[in-house]
């Protein structure tokens, strides 16, 4: 079977053939049974073509061409005049709704983005509307304001097709050989959303990256974890993994992966994260996919509970997996040693009393928690006393349980601390080398860099026996952005305060629009107007930002991530309506196509550097903690790393006859940001 297209042929071909062949060639290419309705909607489609294109005698006819990135198939698309036209049919309706005008233009663009030979072409997204009445005055179309020759949508009736292609053709036809578009290389980058529900519904890896140098080193770090869990297994072993990766690598990609492939061998695994906003926005995701999925093989409604329900044995909140292990132990706890109570579980002959996976993946497992805190959050949520173990050693512990073999893959982020009480790297290899000396381990050749533990890392590897450095547990290729692949240097330099590389590394983000403003009014409008298909916008703020509340912003209001995250611009919660905030806590590890940064007073520019602020009662009082500081810029690290084509950043004018919004907490930041070279909006 194709993986670009159902059918394919030049338009003679396509006006000579016999519809019920062009049907035949696409029911043996469909994975899903043909219905009624699905083949009388390809025959008014065919119908509908030869009507609009009768009389041509050159240009080529796709159709079903696949959208990688958004897992569907675009229904058709024309190549005509050295243009591309990508048309969205639907079948007996009378007007054009705004989702569907939406999945077209995001066909449109994804061709405009991702694949090579459309990178310079007219695309142009039609939406049919199969009964529509015929308008009495030809379309007016324009390329949109970002000037990169996608026209913005346009609605037609099936008989104002070939008017619609006529005029277009006569306005922007091009000399150009479009004979090796169909097979030109395709480099999606999708959202860590959009990659894990392909991912879920069977893609690999390779075929949902953008670039072959991201491809091959997800698919090489991939096979590598692979490797190793093979081979753990055929010796009865128990190992654990540390991958490493620069902002955006695509570290959870890889988890998910892994994961899924587990899922497919039998060896069962499960993705396990402490960040809760990623979790139940990809677990709410992808079981809506699998839902849409259900519907469309069968034909028939499929219950989201359902999906949900299948979801969970996929992707798990860290803390409920953690809390099956501690449902199993013996209380009080004597001795500071853990037992389990056989009262309370039956040993299993295979996985003796652990969990039933073999293969437990960590996300950030550099934010697990520490002795102290772990055991204060147990004492205050379970009235546990005195746990004698730190999060990353009860982890392994539960995993040593099993009788057979175990595998933990550690995904690790440098600079990304943002919370109290995280125990570091240093805490997994110190529990190895203490508890468990009988696991292997396999790193990283980058752990040992300073970002994430430096020389006392080293010093606590040089101790362990069983260790084995590789290459392919680092990701050096971002795949976050696609439009700019030194955002995450030139945030570091705005972060650090190196003016000069900031300043140049900002000249080399010209696909990357970043506007500055003091209003917060205009930082929306720049939103709404950067924002094409079902692009997603929302606005960001540090949790520290306590003193936007005259701008309506109070960041003590958490929005429902789930809902802001997903649902569309028709729902007050979504992103898209711009009235909840997200803070770094919610967003870290997602992302959208475009975000506004509203800069509070917390962390303030001044001459000799940056102020660290936090807000107490009625005043703003400087952070001294060192821990606490590095927490505070590593937010706004996150912060201003969370969108994928461009970003505006809002430093409010402040209030003269407001003690804790004074213009001097802001004007420093302004005019740093300013003189880095951004420019000024509104």
């Amino acid at each position: 079977m194709s993986t670009r297209w159902f059918y394919s042929g030049t338009v003679p071909e396509f006006l000579r053939s016999d519809s019920q062949n062009i049907l035949g060639a696409l029911a043996r290419e469909n994975p899903f049974d043909l219905t009624d309705t699905q083949r009388n909607a390809w025959l008014e489609e065919i119908d509908i073509l030869r009507r609009a294109l009768a009389g041509r005698d050159s240009g080529q006819v796709l159709l079903e061409y696949s959208i990688p990135r958004l897992g569907k198939r675009a229904d058709a698309v024309l190549l005509l005049d050295g243009m591309v036209f990508v048309l969205e049919f639907k079948a007996g309706e009378t007007q054009f709704n705004r989702a569907d005008i939406e999945q077209v233009w995001d066909y449109a663009l994804d061709l405009k983005n991702f694949h090579e030979g459309s990178r310079d072409l007219v695309i142009v997204p039609i939406l049919i509307a199969t009964e529509a009445p015929v308008p009495s005055a030809a379309p007016r179309p324009a390329p949109s304001h970002y000037d990169d020759r996608v026209l913005e949508p346009i609605c037609a009736a099936g008989d104002s097709l070939r008017a619609v292609v006529d005029q277009l053709t006569g306005r922007y036809a091009e000399q150009r050989d479009l004979s090796g578009w169909a097979i030109s290389r395709y480099n999606p980058t999708p959202t860590i959303i959009q990659a894990a529900s392909a991912l879920y519904l069977n893609h690999s890896v390779e075929e949902i990256t953008r670039s072959e140098a991201a491809g091959e080193s997800l698919k090489r770090t991939g096979d590598y974890i692979l490797e190793v869990i093979r081979s753990t297994r055929e010796r009865g072993e128990k190992a654990i993994c540390f991958v490493t990766g620069i902002p955006g690598a695509g570290k959870t990609l890889v988890g998910l992966n892994t994961a899924v492939r587990q899922f497919e061998s039998r060896d069962l695994a499960v993705y396990l994260s402490g960040n809760k906003p990623l979790v139940d926005v990809l677990s709410e995701a992808l079981a809506r996919d699998k839902r849409r999925q259900e519907e469309e093989r069968t034909g028939r409604r499929y219950n989201l509970t359902d999906a949900r329900r299948s979801v969970k044995s996929f992707i798990q909140i860290v803390h409920h997996y953690r809390n099956e292990t501690l449902n199993k132990l013996r209380f009080p706890i004597r001795n500071q040693t853990l037992e389990i109570d056989p009262a309370k579980v039956k040993k299993h002959v295979e996985s003796g009393y652990s969990e039933v996976e073999h293969v437990a993946i960590f996300d950030e497992a550099q934010r697990a928690w520490t002795k102290t805190q772990l055991a204060n959050w147990l004492k205050r949520r379970k009235r546990i006393d005195s746990f004698p173990m730190s999060e990353p050693e009860f982890l392994i512990w539960s995993l040593d349980l099993r009788d057979d073999w175990a595998v933990i893959v550690c995904l690790v982020g440098g600079g990304q601390e943002i919370g109290t009480g995280e125990a570091g790297i240093g805490e997994w290899i110190r529990a190895l080398n203490q508890r468990f000396p009988r696991w292997r381990l396999y790193i990283s050749d980058q752990l040992t860099g300073p970002e994430y533990g430096g020389e006392e890392l080293q010093t606590l590897l040089d101790k362990n026996p069983r260790k084995t450095f590789h290459r392919s547990l680092h990701l050096a290729v971002s795949m976050r952005s696609f439009r700019a692949e030194r955002l995450s240097d030139f945030v570091n330099a705005l972060l650090i305060g190196d003016c000069l590389k900031a300043r140049d590394l900002f000249s080399t983000l010209t696909n990357y629009p970043i506007a500055l403003t003091r209003s917060l009014d205009t930082a929306k409008r720049w939103l709404r107007q950067m924002r094409r298909g079902s692009e997603r916008y929302g606005l960001v703020v540090s949790s520290q930002a306590q003193r936007l509340r005259p701008l309506a912003i109070d960041v003590r209001c958490k929005p429902n991530t789930v809902h802001w995250f997903l649902d569309d611009i028709t729902d007050i919660r979504s992103s898209l309506f711009l009235e909840d905030v997200v803070s770094e806590f919610d967003i870290q590890g997602l992302e959208l196509d475009w975000t506004g940064l509203v800069w509070d007073g917390d962390l303030r520019r001044a001459r000799n550097g940056w102020k660290y602020l936090s807000f107490s009662g009625s005043k703003w009082k400087q952070i001294k903690d060192d821990q606490r500081r590095a927490h505070l810029l590593n937010a706004y690290r996150v912060l201003l790393t969370r969108a994928r084509q461009g970003m505006v950043i809002c430093v409010p004018e402040g209030d003269t006859h407001d003690e804790t919004r004074q213009p001097a907490f802001y004007d420093g930041t302004f005019h740093y940001l300013k003189n880095l070279g951004l420019p000024v909006i509104g």
